[in-house]
């Protein structure tokens, strides 16, 4: 979840050091702090141990993942979802990252391959989303953008998510990481609701105070529900992801049976 406020010329500071901590099998990121950066069970290194980023991967009750433009990472992390996507998914995988220390600690102790499918710039997430060569590269962007404090997203204003838009292109879905409990929350959701003309789902906050939000670029949606459920049981079995959950807690959000994005 490393990003930063301001675009740094100079580097990383001690703040942005990647750190290691181990417990049950499990590998874990932090940036000198207690706070969890990212997670990889070692026994099963494309596991998604921490539920916020299972959740992450609630697009895909919308979308297939694309087959030849990329799934896009703003924040590397232990570099998580992109094991996942790269093992359970076709997609090339583009992930942008401030830190060059953060890649190389997911090379050197989270085991992200080095392989064609993959691609790591190492640039500032509200730089790199702006850049007119991004449009409509990533249909699927997900956005998970923290410093070493791990609170509010260090990218959430209403430029930068009408930047993320214009990445999607002509049709797509972002994915953000954000805490329901935390001051940033209502900031980012009415940026989000401004920058994407309030076609937002939110997923129910976790146990950990993330809360997940997608938000929908393109035709307007429309799926019975009971579509979305079928949907999230093919999820499910293909993917190992808890989507009938997901659905589940979509289904509220249902007119006359229809949900509505």
């Amino acid at each position: 979840m490393p990003g930063r406020s301001q675009p740094r010329n100079a580097g990383p500071s001690e703040l942005d050091q990647p750190t290691i901590s181990e417990s049950d099998g499990v590998r874990y990121l932090h940036f000198n702090t207690d706070w969890i950066q990212g997670a990889m069970r070692l026994d099963d290194p494309a596991e998604l141990v921490l539920e916020y980023t299972a959740q992450m991967m609630a697009w895909l009750l919308f979308l297939d993942p694309p087959r030849e433009e990329a799934i896009g990472l703003l924040g590397l992390g232990a570099g998580s979802l992109a094991r996942f996507c790269l093992k359970r998914t076709r997609s090339p995988v583009v992930a942008v990252e401030w830190n060059p220390q953060v890649t190389g600690a997911c090379h050197m102790f989270f085991r992200l391959p080095g392989t064609a499918r993959l691609l790591v710039e190492h640039q500032d997430a509200g730089v790199w989303v702006a850049d007119p060569v991004n449009a409509g590269r990533c249909p699927v962007l997900m956005v998970d953008l923290y410093d070493a404090q791990a609170r509010g997203p260090v990218r959430d204003s209403v430029k930068f998510y009408r930047d993320c838009r214009r990445v999607l292109g002509e049709t797509g879905i972002l994915s953000v990481n954000l805490f329901g409990d935390h001051a940033s929350f209502p900031r980012n959701i009415e940026n989000l609701e401004a920058a994407f003309n309030g076609r937002l789902a939110l997923l129910p906050e976790i146990d950990a105070g993330n809360r997940i939000v997608l938000a929908f670029s393109g035709p307007p949606i429309a799926i019975p529900a009971a579509d979305l459920l079928a949907r999230a049981e093919v999820v499910e079995s293909t993917y190992g992801l808890p989507a009938r959950r997901w659905a589940r807690s979509l289904v509220g959000d249902a007119r006359d049976g229809v949900i509505r994005y």
